[in-house]
């Protein structure tokens, strides 16, 4: 049976803590699933882990549609989120517009978007027409041009602004709170005050859940942002399998008879004749 926004809040109640992953494709979504994650992101890293751009800017919201629909189905018990990419939630007639594909046409349960108080409206209004809504606050990547890459809400003033839009969003009818490269420290106050829950990215352990990029998670590039834990270095592996078959194909050793096929000799004399 697959999560619900209810049994999210009833993690928060019980003090359960709450991992969630990105999933980009039907096979990581599959494995994520099968770890017992309750909750995948669609995220637009997505435009820099797998479509190699420098930022999140350049995702479409077909691209987030094809990825978030591949990842659907492949989670059978998870909640799947996907973010509403850059300036698809300009007003919010907007991002009713872009949440409508990603639930119809993709099948994904959430949707989460990116901003403080300002974008409140907005979320009131996706939640008024039935679209659970994931809040981002910190760090948000849409914003990195502006903000930069660096933990945020580190003066008082900021902080305090920070606990503010958290307020609001959970007011507006958020459903969880995704907390960005901020202090540790002010992340546990957030969530000792919210009464949804907060998923904490570089923001310490105080937060109700996390979340990790597939990618860093796994070790499939070289390097990872510091809040990341490399459970392995699968890229370091892959490398070194694909690096075997290259040499086993020039070498001769691919394929050998165990990995083909024959004809009938008979047959094959009839073909040739």
């Amino acid at each position: 049976m697959r999560t619900t926004l209810l049994d999210i809040r009833k993690m928060k109640a019980a003090g359960r803590r709450i991992a969630m992953l990105t999933a980009y494709d039907y096979p990581s979504a599959r494995l994520a699933d099968r770890a017992g994650a309750p909750l995948l992101l669609v995220g637009d890293s997505l435009g820099m882990v797998v479509h190699g751009h420098d930022t999140t800017l350049p995702v479409t919201l077909d691209d987030m549609t094809r990825h978030a629909a591949a990842v659907v189905r492949g989670a059978e018990r998870a909640l799947v989120i996907a973010d509403l990419p850059f300036l698809t939630y300009a007003t919010p007639d907007d991002a009713v517009t872009a949440a409508r594909r990603l639930m119809q046409e993709a099948g994904v349960q959430a949707v989460k978007l990116e901003g403080g108080a300002h974008i409140a409206p907005t979320v009131r209004h996706l939640t008024q027409f039935g679209v659970p809504v994931m809040a981002h606050l910190g760090f948000t990547p849409q914003s990195q041009h502006t903000l930069g890459v660096r933990v945020q809400a580190k003066e008082a003033g900021c902080a305090k602004r920070l606990i503010e839009d958290a307020l609001a969003l959970e007011a507006a009818g958020a459903f969880a709170v995704v907390l960005e490269l901020v202090p540790a420290d002010l992340a546990t106050e957030v969530s000792a005050r919210l009464r949804v829950p907060t998923i904490g990215i570089g923001a310490g352990a105080g937060c109700d859940g996390q979340v990790q990029v597939w990618h860093d998670l796994l070790g499939l590039f070289e390097t990872s942002p510091r809040h990341a834990r490399r459970y392995a270095e699968i890229g370091a592996a892959i490398e070194q399998a694909l690096s075997a078959y290259v040499d086993d194909v020039q070498e001769g050793r691919f394929p050998t008879a165990s990995q083909s096929s024959r004809m009938d000799p008979d047959e094959l004399a009839r073909a040739l004749a």
